[in-house]
């Protein structure tokens, strides 16, 4: 793999190979950020207005243009892909919905249109259906062999399936074709994945220093980058990136949502709450919400917390009304907070066939040892951790793991966890440390 991954031979790309060399890639756009929902309805927030003032003239123009020429392909193609940025800026699922109506009214019109086929691809992983976006992303292909976007689409598609090498192949054909901010991501991210965390800060380094003069893209690397640092325990470092994420995109909510975590960190749970309630008020995504209920929680505010907590079902039903798959988020959320145990690793082994990936891996292995089932825990463990990523919370289960089967190496695990990342979890960084005393 990393023989294949180094090898690019084309002068115009000899950036791309630096950075190829051990790694791979992901998603680096500001379109790659995780969608979400409100906490009730389906119409845009008002928080989110500014956040997208953009898009939504972008929307506008096209509407207009569609309503002189209901049968222009172009503009509803591009229409189709506003309503996908609209979804991702404002958290409201509905986008996607009116997302794949205007795509597929292009195709009726135009059934071999590289753009809508390309932005049904995009809306497949938005909603989480990675086996459909993997075949839409292939017909992209086949409509423009020599067109980078759909081998980014079918790399996404293969990550979260689990297929790395297939997903690694995919991704250096990309990075020959177009290398740049969406390239050095990608090469970030598989180092990361890799457990090659200096390699993966260079290489986001690099998307930063690619990022356009736009303030989404450059907000979205600096935000990127603050989170390898945090996942490496740099508490004050990734704080630098969260507030130049901010600086350059006032408002900007990822960041607020992690600016909360190192507060929260470094004991300020009060500006922490602030912080995390903003970036809810803002744009109510799922992890948003299950983080300020974590932080009420763990300041012994438990009817706050379930306040909060009982707003993911709502946000969930949301979502699902809207296209979008959430098996394995729900089952993080629910493993992590205790409900149903049960039924939940129903959803942990459906989200597992699904989505095959480290990540799928991972939380099987967690519902199974919440419910005393750590044996066949122990083997997606391994599956989970077989990349060599470094990942505090999956070594914290692993370690929970080795505990449940009364095995030496349950200390080793949870010290490796807290060295890597002492804050990794308002949960379960408490329950490491506990545990070495």
């Amino acid at each position: 793999m990393r023989r294949r991954l180094s090898y690019l031979g084309a002068a115009a790309v000899l950036a791309a190979a630096a950075l190829l060399f051990g790694g791979t890639f992901r998603d680096g756009s500001p379109a790659g950020a995780p969608a979400g929902a409100a906490a009730s309805g389906s119409t845009p927030f008002a928080g989110a207005a500014a956040f997208g003032r953009t898009t939504t003239r972008r929307v506008e123009q096209l509407q207009a243009k569609l309503q002189a020429n209901p049968d222009d392909v172009r503009s509803l193609a591009e229409l189709g892909l506003a309503y996908e940025q609209r979804a991702r800026e404002t958290g409201d699922p509905s986008y996607y919905s009116k997302a794949g109506g205007v795509l597929r009214r292009a195709l009726t019109l135009a059934p071999h249109d590289l753009v809508a086929t390309s932005g049904l691809a995009s809306l497949a992983l938005s909603r989480h259906r990675f086996r459909e976006a993997l075949g839409i992303g292939r017909t992209a292909h086949a409509l423009g062999p020599q067109v980078a976007g759909p081998y980014a689409l079918i790399g996404d598609a293969l990550i979260e399936l689990g297929r790395y090498q297939q997903a690694f192949r995919s991704f250096d054909t990309l990075a020959a074709l177009k290398p740049g901010l969406t390239a050095y991501a990608r090469v970030s991210y598989g180092r990361e994945l890799l457990g090659k965390m200096p390699g993966a800060i260079q290489a986001m380094r690099m998307a930063a220093g690619a990022a356009t003069s736009s303030a989404e893209p450059t907000a979205w690397t600096h935000w990127q980058l603050g989170k390898l640092y945090w996942a490496t325990g740099r508490v004050g470092t990734a704080a630098h990136e969260y507030r130049a994420a901010l600086a350059a995109f006032p408002g900007y909510v990822y960041a607020l949502d992690a600016l909360a975590q190192v507060e929260a960190a470094r004991g300020r749970s009060t500006e922490a709450i602030a912080l995390e309630q903003r970036a809810v008020d803002t744009i109510p995504l799922p992890q948003f919400v299950s983080t300020l209920g974590d932080l009420y929680s763990v300041t012994g505010r438990p009817r706050l917390a379930g306040k909060q907590y009982g707003l993911m079902d709502v946000i969930r039903r949301l979502l699902a009304s809207n296209g979008v798959k959430t098996d394995l988020e729900t089952a993080v959320f629910q493993v992590d907070h205790g409900i149903r145990p049960g039924q939940t690793l129903a959803l942990a082994r459906l989200a597992q066939r699904e989505r095959p990936s480290i990540d799928g891996n991972d939380i099987l292995a967690w519902a199974l040892e919440r419910n005393g089932r750590c044996g066949e825990a122990l083997h997606y463990s391994q599956l989970a951790l077989r990349l060599g990523t470094h990942d505090a919370l999956k070594f914290f289960h692993r370690g929970m793991i080795e505990r449940c089967l009364h095995r030496a190496d349950a200390r080793a695990w949870f010290g490796r966890a807290l060295r890597l990342n002492p804050h990794f979890s308002l949960l379960w960084a408490p329950v490491a440390r506990e545990a070495l005393r």
